[in-house]
């Protein structure tokens, strides 16, 4: 839950903090209502302390008198004890709704065109030919069919076949390889999470529920990345701090309904409803997450470099952050195909918000503290591909692989399957 204490000391901040994000929050109300909460938990305490010396009062029998005044403290404390609890509710439903304020140090902006480029990697590459984007090439070599996924799902679906699979799995071996050697913690988790969790994540506020595909019968969601169901494995522990930072990687299906990208990226896998990724997730003490922050955005900067992918960093502005993070880079690889860099990765901080609203702790001496939270992408198994396609392409169609993943799959080139 969002620390009511930040918002009664900096009432004026978090109302604009909200601001920058685009999101309307009303601090007067939440305050009128957090007065009334504390005014009715003393109500409450001291007719609790009422009855408590009237019972020590009476002696053998109660008399009728007794009997009739123990009845109306009952009654008194069970309605204060509703109004209580309705009042307390009204007020976490308020909670629930202010997004994480950014960091000091991220812009204020109004969307994705006040983000802004801090660094590029590598040469864009130079073709003696027209260079076809990755659907043109993926259809003429038999390893992307989307005609086929439209017959059996609909739109926004793909079958990645041959070379297609084992240069996927070729990036999840890698990628599992490289963040192992770094200490994370392996891990395929559930692709269906609860409701509870999933707004404990702090991805339904704010038009978050549209994009996720519900099994309404159960009360579950499908995740739209490992993070969702890896951040949550912690939820109502405490870990100890020399545990941490504790690193998590992921495996695993993601699901978006991709809502509000109506004849956005319709052609090809860039913007499927189902794609595989490997994710990346942290839990670190109190101000690490600055350094943790750069640490995963260097790893992810060092997969690409060595997959030989030019690439710029990209650092979200207020407008363009999403509701739990309070910083976020992305990584743009350049898409031959279509001119132009594309995210293929992001890296959020998002402190202890979601450590809040899921109740993770870790032990500090004495002390029990909320932990730090990140999450970021390794790869996300549609828009990699693509680059790798886009960027390794040959004249006759064919596609070079990168050297770091030739052996995993044994070979040094794509061709044609048919």
């Amino acid at each position: 839950m969002f620390d009511i204490k930040l918002i009664r000391d900096n009432p004026e901040q978090i109302q604009k903090s909200a601001k920058d994000k685009r999101i309307d929050i009303d601090v007067k109300k939440i305050l009128e209502i957090d007065k009334k909460e504390s005014e009715l938990q003393k109500k409450v305490q001291s007719l609790q302390e009422k009855r408590n010396a009237f019972n020590k009062e009476i002696k053998g029998k109660p008399s009728a008198e007794q009997i009739e005044k123990g009845k109306k403290i009952r009654e008194e404390l069970v309605a204060l004890g509703t109004e209580f609890n309705k009042t307390k509710e009204e007020l976490n439903v308020l909670l629930l709704q202010i997004p994480n304020p950014a960091k000091p140090d991220v812009k204020a902006g109004k969307d994705e065109s006040e983000n802004d480029v801090i660094r590029k990697w590598g040469e864009i590459p130079r073709f003696s030919f027209k260079p076809k984007d990755h659907l043109g090439l993926g259809e003429a070599l038999g390893i992307i069919n989307i005609e086929k996924a439209a017959k059996v799902s609909g739109t926004r679906f793909a079958y990645r076949m041959g070379d297609m699979v084992l240069l996927e799995l070729a990036l999840v071996q890698y990628s599992m390889d490289f963040l192992v050697k770094e200490g994370f913690i392996p891990v395929i988790p559930p692709v269906l999470v609860k409701r509870e969790v999933m707004q404990g994540l702090g991805y339904m506020e704010n038009g978050g529920e549209e994009d996720m595909f519900q099994l309404k019968e159960d009360g579950l969601f499908l995740v739209g990345t490992a993070e969702h169901s890896l951040v949550p494995m912690h939820k109502d522990e405490i870990l100890d701090i020399k545990d941490l930072p504790r690193r998590y990687v992921g495996y695993s299906t993601s699901f978006r309904r991709e809502a509000g990208s109506y004849g956005k990226d319709t052609r090809g896998i860039f913007r499927n409803h189902q794609f595989n990724k490997v994710e990346m997730v942290s839990f670190v003490a109190a101000g690490e997450d600055d350094h943790e922050n750069d640490y995963l955005l260097g790893l992810e900067e060092k997969m690409f470099q060595e997959l030989e992918i030019p690439y710029q960093v990209i650092k979200m502005c207020t407008g363009d952050l999403g509701f739990p993070a309070a910083r976020k880079y992305d990584i743009e690889a350049w898409m031959p195909g279509q001119e132009k860099y594309r995210e293929v990765t992001s890296v959020s901080t998002v402190t202890d918000f979601q450590s809040r609203r899921l109740n993770m702790k870790y032990q500090d001496g004495s002390e029990k503290k909320y932990l730090q939270v990140l999450n970021g992408t390794a790869f996300a198994m549609s828009r990699t591909p693509i680059a790798i396609l886009e960027n390794y392409q040959q004249e006759d169609g064919s596609i070079v692989i990168p050297e770091i993943l030739r052996k995993y799959m044994n070979k040094e080139k794509i061709s044609n399957m048919k």
